[in-house]
């Protein structure tokens, strides 16, 4: 008798352990490579993004609806290897969409667990499709990476990872000062759609002329361009991303088969019967220049706008203040307010005259980075049909600055040997890898408060890092604790 009943618990050890090593986590997938060794692949931040947190974004709110003709179902339908490989090749694209186990892994993850997210991102993009193909169009970029935000920030423009990277694009504060974006204590432009996806695109065009190769760049793009030369160095001096695939960090090698299965996803989502948000297109907006510090809530009080739509239609100001006097700046506001914004202008700067940048800073952002699930800010996308006059306005802009491009091999070359120090790539890279390490497996009978105490922390801080919204936890999943 004892010995049946070891057999059956080792049986059942046995079968545990096997689930376990196939067990793909919220953070994490696993995969067996060609020689049968198993391989744990990171999940990007904003795959792990909650829907419930971006549908209470501003512009979320106010334009997007559930639409009640079209439900998206529970079920996702299966399909053979075939098929994905045929639709992959029907995209148009200049980027390589091949199909294998770890791309096929990332599109399940959309259309299974992510549905109602995909729903989401679907009419989002209708909202930063023109603003993302024209900034790619102007820098010569495929425009198949107009889904590389699906990837960096869920289309979420107010998304700061637990590095620090920011905006629809997720840029370092370094290195998005080096493409021409603002960050200081009252501006931060990576917040800003317009500017932040002519920057985006203008890194990518380079780190192409550095790789040669889109595969390559992509990669270049999330982990800096002396991970990808490591990895080329240590496969041989190969080129190909998935000859260097293993030797890249662990984040990376999920980063291309995320984008491919995003471009897959936000093209092939009626045939997984997924049904997009409904969306309404807003009210126009209009933009005023100002060359004086301005208060949102003078503003508010004179233009008869929302403090929240204020903030919405202007993410990239970070205290509330348009600091005009640094140097001319814009307010984008819908065409009402901009006429009552004309009429009452000299009354607008002499009230605002009388208010400090330290009445009105926003201390929320200047606390410890927080993760997805915690939106800071919202953007309204009612600016989109005001994009005509921003384009022409930061495109002079750029102008200035227009040798860079000519340059732009010099430049990515002096990115590669700095970014360990700054920029993108080494700080948002480093921060990841070091997170993942400090994880542990819950034990059978442990809980949250047992584990916070147990590694020097809270509970709340626990719930927020692995997005738990109340205290079951589950033995045997692993569990972030820093």
């Amino acid at each position: 008798m004892k010995k049946r009943l070891f057999l059956i618990i080792a049986a059942v050890l046995t079968v545990s352990f096997s689930a376990y090593a196939q067990y793909d986590d919220e953070y994490e997938i696993v995969v067996t490579d060609a020689n049968g060794n198993r391989q744990e692949i990171d999940i990007p931040e904003a795959m792990t993004f909650e829907v419930d947190s971006l549908l209470n974004l501003y512009y979320s709110k106010t334009f997007l609806a559930d639409d009640a003709n079209c439900t998206t179902s529970s079920s996702d339908p299966e399909f053979s290897e075939q098929e994905y490989i045929d639709r992959l090749n029907r995209l148009p694209h200049i980027v390589p969409m091949p199909y294998n186990e770890v791309v096929r892994k990332f599109i399940d993850r959309y259309t299974k667990s992510g549905r109602r997210s995909v729903g989401y991102m679907l009419a989002a993009m209708n909202f930063y499709t023109p603003i993302f193909e024209q900034a790619l169009e102007t820098f010569g970029v495929p425009l198949e990476l107009k889904y590389l935000p699906v990837v960096e920030s869920g289309l979420n423009p107010s998304a700061v990872s637990h590095a620090g990277a920011a905006g629809l694009w997720q840029f370092m504060i370094q290195t998005g000062k080096r493409y021409g974006l603002r960050v200081n204590s009252l501006v931060d432009d990576r917040r800003d759609p317009i500017k932040s996806s002519y920057a985006a695109a203008e890194l990518l065009s380079d780190l192409y002329r550095v790789f040669g190769d889109w595969h390559l760049a992509l990669a270049a793009y999330n982990c800096g361009p002396e991970n990808v030369n490591r990895a080329i160095h240590r496969a041989g001096g190969s080129k190909d991303y998935w000859t260097i695939y293993q030797y890249l960090p662990r984040e990376t090698r999920g980063y291309v088969p995320a984008f491919i299965a995003a471009n897959y996803v936000m093209n092939y989502y009626c045939e997984h019967n997924i049904c997009p948000m409904r969306s309404t297109l807003p009210e126009k907006a209009d933009t005023v220049m100002v060359d004086r510090d301005v208060s949102f809530n003078t503003i508010s009080d004179f233009c008869g706008i929302s403090m929240e739509q204020l903030r919405a239609l202007n993410p990239q100001y970070r205290r509330d203040v348009v600091n005009g006097s640094s140097e001319p700046s814009a307010i984008s506001l819908p065409p009402a307010k901009v006429l009552a914004f004309i009429d009452n202008q000299q009354k607008i700067y002499e009230q605002s005259s009388s208010v400090t940048f330290s009445d009105n800073i926003d201390n929320s952002y200047y606390s410890e980075p927080r993760a997805y699930s915690e939106p800071q800010r919202s953007y309204s996308s009612s600016q989109r049909n005001s994009y005509n006059n921003s384009y022409n306005s930061y495109n002079k802009a750029r102008g200035k600055v227009g040798s860079s491009s000519r340059n732009s091999y010099s430049k990515a070359s002096k990115l590669s040997k700095r970014h360990k120090s700054s920029g993108r790539w080494g700080t948002k890279s480093s921060s990841r890898r070091k997170q993942k390490t400090q994880s542990v497996t819950i034990k059978q009978g442990e809980t949250l408060s047992s584990l916070a105490r147990k590694h020097g922390t809270t509970v709340k801080k626990l719930q927020q890092i692995n997005g738990i919204k109340g205290s079951n936890i589950r033995a045997g999943k692993k569990l972030r604790v820093k």
